[in-house]
């Protein structure tokens, strides 16, 4: 997610617009942003009366945490041949939490343990 963008530049946005310098599609050509962006700014100004961007909201929870990882290394130990899918499936079994293989393998790659048709770590 990029970084919201400057104080300064939201402030001389709602100041053009203020002033009525331009419409919002002219405004977001001069001042390079998108139209999106200065409407999404114009409604939250109205709203709050401030530029501030919205907090961070944090992004998604992770599936895997430190606990989990001990149940990880134990189904590779058990059969290091198993293919991550079987994997995934084994770990919904036991814990009842499903995880792609994408994030099975990170995990693998994290305890840098190995599984068949396993891709690099790196």
């Amino acid at each position: 997610m990029p970084a919201p963008l400057s104080i300064d530049l939201r402030q001389r946005i709602i100041a053009a617009y203020e002033t009525k310098e331009g419409s919002q599609r002219q405004l977001a050509k001069r001042f390079k942003v998108s139209l999106s962006f200065i409407r999404d700014l114009m409604r939250h100004y109205r709203e709050t009366g401030t530029v501030q961007p919205k907090p961070y909201g944090g992004g998604a929870v992770a599936k895997l945490g430190k606990e989990q990882l001990p149940i990880i290394a134990a189904l590779v130990t058990a059969q290091p041949d198993a293919f991550l899918k079987e994997l995934c499936e084994r770990f919904a079994q036991q814990t009842g939490v499903e995880v792609s293989v994408s994030t099975m393998q990170q995990a693998v790659c994290k305890l840098k343990l190995s599984v068949k048709k396993n891709t690099d770590c790196g």
